[in-house]
């Protein structure tokens, strides 16, 4: 008897959960869901079994036929795992729980209306990568752990419901679906509905995913719908934005087989949402700040697209093999982008991720260990070392192998690797298998071992080359000795340009060539967040105060931790810092309330680290 998984508390020696079943009650005054939640096994079972919880209240476990109590218990709580919820079975195939969220839930924010676009109607939204799904309903909350579920949302009528899954209606309460949740008085009131969800093919649980409030959509292809807060102007941006998803999908098809979900719409969350994209599937969620009116942000969607392969059907086992997810997708990623977008976007998509790598260096210089593929994460937090290392250093494994092979042979090893393992979750040694067995020798010709195992940048990893990535990266260097870059040089650059640029700045650059760059560019205006954000992150390093007033804008009005951990980081990080310091706890004690909970910890821990 063993833990599979450094964040879970499953046992080895107990059988996986393979559907669950979900009833949810949204009291959107108190920011909670009471739940009944209906665990199916694949046989009868006898023995303790054991789910993951978090800041959940658990008030009774029952077996469903009989209604009879079953004996549990919760552990003491941990830091970073939440509790254990063990329940005693005896011969069992299936489980009920009822349970409540805490309105401190680590994956649900909950948004009063004036923190919405159209300041009239709350929302509440999930992010349950990675261990976050056991703060919503009890769960074998594992990769490892993939599952088939059903979902019946209550919520008011003037609201609606997204969920990564299949919609199957919109319709009234029935009393009966009030068992051990709500009073059926409060379940069928007038002003509820039941919106009503099923999820047929098995996924980890960390891709359960809802979204509710007030929505609008706009259809932008025959698979595609793209959703948002009923707000027409973030609407039409959007559907511009993503007109070209269903080009993508059929790229993805030609380079990877078949898209094997059905549907792929994408749902334009409020500010607030810490990251980019999640590739929750059928229902993509993504940031605001991906809407950039050049059609760049599809890029973002590119990348959750190429998760329909690689992380949603073949799934890293648990957060050791986090590059097996996110190398191989950012891979995929540069694949579809080159093919829709050229050559030389993706060459600078490269350009940008070497960039983030060599700084992730830096960042993990006294934890060597998170700069490994194959990581041991056992007693660390996985929001705490998320980085660029799995993307980036995993896109360099694989892009060596591309090399190696050609791209043809490569391209015929990828189908098969999709096709063997897809909806399994893997770690690094059975993909090491399956890729010296099909590529017989690979191992003497490129050392595995120090790729997946060993710390640091590999010798044999490689910079883009491009005429417009040498270009820029020239400039930028030119920049050090005091040249700034022709208005006739720049005149064709969109955000990525300017994010490599700045990207390849010296950090410790003279506080009048930071404001000579801007009065010139007007940088720290730019509405591209990737380019503003790089900017401040030069000005706060070259000490320009009169620019603190835009960090704390920028800091105030979106929460994805792209653009939250440097800006904190770079304000606090350092000797003589008192004065930012301070500057940075007041900016994040007033805007905090508007972070995800997630991207609250991760800014917390930023400060405490440089208290």
């Amino acid at each position: 008897m063993a833990p599979i998984d450094p964040h879970s508390f499953t046992d080895s020696a107990h059988p996986l959960t393979t559907h669950i079943s979900l009833t949810l009650f949204f009291d959107f005054p108190s920011s909670t869901i009471s739940s009944a939640t209906l665990l199916s096994l694949p046989t009868p079972y006898t023995g303790p079994l054991t789910f993951d919880t978090r800041s959940l209240s658990v008030s009774s476990v029952l077996d469903p036929l009989s209604l009879s109590p079953l004996p549990f218990s919760l552990s003491p709580d941990s830091p970073i795992l939440g509790q254990s919820l063990t329940v005693s079975l005896s011969n069992q195939t299936q489980i009920l729980i009822l349970s409540k969220t805490s309105p401190s839930s680590s994956a649900l924010q909950w948004l009063s209306p004036p923190q919405t676009f159209n300041k009239t109607h709350p929302f509440v939204y999930t992010q349950c990568q990675s261990i976050h799904a056991r703060s919503i309903f009890p769960c074998q909350d594992t990769p490892a752990a993939r599952v088939k579920y059903a979902a019946k949302l209550n919520i008011p009528r003037q609201l609606s419901a997204v969920m990564a899954a299949r919609h199957v209606e919109r319709r009234d309460p029935l009393p009966s679906e009030a068992q051990g949740v709500c009073e059926d008085s409060v379940w069928c009131g007038d002003d509820r509905v039941v919106e009503e969800f099923v999820m047929e093919q098995p996924i980890p649980p960390y891709l359960f995913a809802f979204a509710v409030g007030e929505l609008g959509f706009r259809e932008v292809g025959p698979r595609t719908r793209v959703y948002a807060e009923a707000v027409n102007e973030v609407l039409d941006a959007a559907a511009k934005e993503f007109a070209g998803t269903e080009e993508m999908i059929q790229v993805g098809e030609k380079l990877f087989g078949p898209y094997d979900w059905e549907r792929f719409d994408l749902l334009v969350l409020p500010p607030s949402f810490p990251y980019g994209g999640m590739e929750n599937p059928r229902m993509v969620f993504l940031t605001p700040t991906v809407i950039k009116g050049d059609a760049s942000g599809a890029q973002v969607v590119a990348h959750e697209l190429a998760h329909s392969w690689t992380g949603n059907l073949i799934t890293n086992k648990n957060n050791d093999h986090f590059w097996l997810n996110e190398g191989f997708t950012t891979y995929a990623e540069r694949r579809i982008v080159e093919v829709v977008q050229g050559e030389d976007i993706a060459a600078l998509n490269i350009g940008i991720g070497w960039r983030g790598l060599v700084e992730e260096m830096e960042r993990f210089k006294d934890t060597m260990e998170f700069t490994k593929l194959k990581t041991n994460q056992a007693g660390v937090d996985p929001d705490d070392v998320y980085s660029q290392v799995p993307y980036e250093k995993g896109f360099q494994f694989l892009w060596r192998i591309e090399r190696q092979i050609g791209r043809p042979a490569f391209d015929d090893f990828l189908k098969k690797y999709i096709a063997t393992f897809k909806f399994q979750s893997i770690d690094t040694d059975m993909f090491l298998s399956f890729l010296k067995a099909n590529i017989p020798g690979i191992e003497n010709e490129i050392d595995l071992k120090l790729w997946t195992e060993g710390t640091g940048i590999p010798p044999d990893a490689m910079e883009p080359v491009s005429n417009i990535y040498s270009k820029i990266v020239s400039l930028a260097n030119e920049f050090k000795l005091g040249r700034m870059p022709r208005e006739d040089e720049v005149a064709d650059w969109k955000g990525q340009e300017w994010e490599l640029y700045l990207e390849n700045l010296p950090k410790s650059v003279e506080a009048s060539q930071v404001t000579a760059l801007d009065a010139r560019y007007h940088l720290s205006e730019s509405k591209d967040y990737e380019v503003r954000v790089a900017f401040l992150q030069l000005a706060i390093s070259a000490r320009c105060r009169d620019y603190y007033g835009k960090v704390e804008k920028t800091l105030k009005e979106v929460g994805r931790m792209k653009y939250l951990r440097p800006l904190y980081t770079a304000l606090v990080q350092g000797a003589g810092k008192e004065e930012e310091k301070v500057f940075a706890r007041r900016v994040f004690t007033e805007a905090c309330d508007c972070y995800h909970p997630i991207a609250q910890g991760v800014a917390e821990a930023i400060l405490a680290k440089h208290a």
